[in-house]
């Protein structure tokens, strides 16, 4: 009976996450706030179906109660985030924090299921996360010289890169940060966000030649130290961010061919360089053909995404503990595996859905600093996501780095939730933008319409009737006025003696039609009355 339980779960689950995924893109074309509202609400529905349907399964798997207990707690925290998000924030978009939440408890319920310590410490870090992103959007809102701040983004950000790569353990074969009380930090997942930053207030303040060189100079320091680190995940990614920003702030196309020949140029110079990236270009190529020098890693996540095919074979059906470091890089594969193609298909779009309302925010605001900001961010995070899933599935080099809000990992989950809280910041910001437009929109046209009223009703106003007159040509002196209306009484009297004497011929000539009409027949009286 459980095994019939679990299959029918894991249909019910793709179902739920099927109409989840749909609502996020279908809520673009809604033109009603209630509407909207409707949508939003049946999401939070799906979501905590989709919770409940796992930790169920999970429960009849295994007999513990800790996961019944484990998923209150989570559904506890997912519902305070939906609710404080409403009331501390009326303008905030709905859509990127039910998407969060959305991702995080998949996340949960994966690492849950692979180990249940880790999912406690997630959990943690989840809960942590939120604290930051219900504060960072009111210190976007209230801190106005951000913009101003753009030496101290750079220092900041180059010196935490500098510090892991002098004293920082290798693990993995790269430098990527340091551990305490059992805790892990790695700091570039906080510096791409200062990375962001740095561009965006530099790139504001001018983008002629001289500040596009050093603002290359110093993008360029933050990369090549961590190519030093050889954290080269993290390098690709402000490679690209920095790119695409300059691209965008300079609107000049030479640039940017510029920068991928140079990206190019680094990149067989790294090949060549460093010995780990020749085994993960050979991987890639055919992880089969060295198996057991590397390619391990990959072949068994390309085992697990076709052992699940689009289905999967439900939680705790497969294997996906066989999966090296499945809890961090290679999530998606173990997703795949028990949950299927078609629901990681479906958290892939949920990304891409985030992704939008990062650009449709970039696209909306005014402000030039908060514009570069938005779309940073957004680049940062759907590359990232680009990265994983294409290094999980062998399209591209697989290049160390987790999906984000998905997989295990605390710098990378308190990076992107703040990353979350400061596009909920800039989408008030761009809310308050459009109030004060409305405002500004609202009192121009009072005050249009009371200049209007008063040029069309000139004679409330001293002296206001011989101005119109005055502007229209018909002005005439007071003498002129009483000649004027003594004229136009004797033509009234003229008028009136008219009426009086063509009165007096009708009466005379009265009686000749009252014979006239004696005489007429009944057929002709007929006529004459409907006429009437």
């Amino acid at each position: 009976m459980v095994n019939i339980i679990v299959e029918l779960s894991k249909y019910a689950i793709i179902i739920l996450m099927s109409i989840y995924t749909f609502s996020c893109f279908s809520i673009f074309a809604q033109n009603y706030e209630e509407s909207e509202n409707r949508v939003y609400i049946r999401q939070n529905v799906l979501m905590f179906f989709i919770l409940f349907l796992a930790y169920a399964v999970m429960y009849l798997k295994t007999d513990e109660k800790k996961y019944v207990f484990f998923f209150g707690v989570q559904a506890v925290l997912f519902l305070a985030v939906i609710l404080l998000y409403s009331l501390l924030y009326p303008n905030v978009s709905r859509l990127i924090v039910n998407n969060m939440c959305m991702l995080l408890g998949a996340g949960l319920i994966m690492i849950t299921r692979l180990t249940f310590g880790n999912g406690v410490k997630q959990f943690i870090f989840v809960t942590l996360g939120a604290g930051f992103g219900l504060i960072v959007p009111v210190l976007i809102r209230k801190m106005k010289f951000l913009e101003g701040w753009t030496w101290i983004y750079a220092g900041v950000g180059f010196a935490a890169l500098l510090l892991v790569a002098l004293f920082a353990v290798t693990s993995g074969g790269a430098k990527l940060g340091f551990t305490i009380a059992g805790f892990g930090i790695q700091p570039s997942e906080f510096v791409k966000i200062l990375f962001v930053f740095y561009v965006a207030s530099s790139l504001k303040k001018s983008t002629e030649f001289k500040n596009v060189v050093i603002t290359t100079i110093i993008a360029a320091a933050h990369v090549l130290i961590l190519v030093l680190s050889t954290d080269l995940g993290a390098a690709l990614i402000l490679f690209v961010v920095y790119l695409v920003m300059l691209y965008v702030a300079t609107r000049q196309p030479l640039y940017a061919a510029a920068g991928i020949g140079a990206g190019s140029a680094a990149a067989v110079a790294g090949y060549h360089l460093f010995s780990h990236i020749k085994v993960r270009v050979a991987v890639w190529k055919d992880p089969f053909a060295s198996y057991s020098n590397g390619g391990y890693q990959v072949a068994q996540s390309l085992f697990a995404i076709g052992t699940g095919s689009w289905f999967g074979m439900g939680l705790f059906q497969g294997s996906p503990d066989m999966i090296p470091v499945a809890e961090t890089d290679f999530i998606f594969s173990a997703i795949a595996e028990e949950l299927g193609v078609i629901f990681a298909l479906c958290l892939v779009l949920i990304c891409v859905s985030c992704y939008v309302m990062f650009l449709n925010i970039a696209m909306e605001i005014r402000d030039r600093f908060y514009k570069l900001v938005a779309l940073g961010l957004g680049t940062c995070y759907i590359f990232q996501v680009f990265l994983t899933i294409g290094g999980v599935t062998k399209f591209i080099p697989s290049t160390g780095v987790t999906l984000p809000l998905v997989s295990y990992g605390g710098s990378s989950l308190l990076s992107t939730m703040i990353m979350f809280g400061i596009i909920q910041g800039l989408y008030i910001l761009r809310e308050d933008e459009e109030e004060l437009r409305e405002r500004k929109r609202k009192r121009a046209f009072l005050e249009e319409q009371g200049r209007m009223r008063r040029q069309e009703e000139p004679g409330r106003r001293p002296g206001g009737r011989e101005e119109a007159q005055r502007r229209n040509g018909s002005f005439e002196e007071p003498e002129r006025r009483r000649t004027g209306r003594e004229e136009q009484k004797r033509g009234r009297k003229n008028q009136e003696g008219f009426r009086k004497e063509r009165a007096g011929n009708e009466e005379q000539q009265r009686p000749t039609r009252r014979k006239t009409t004696r005489k007429s027949t009944k057929f002709e009286e007929v006529p004459k009355q409907r006429i009437r």
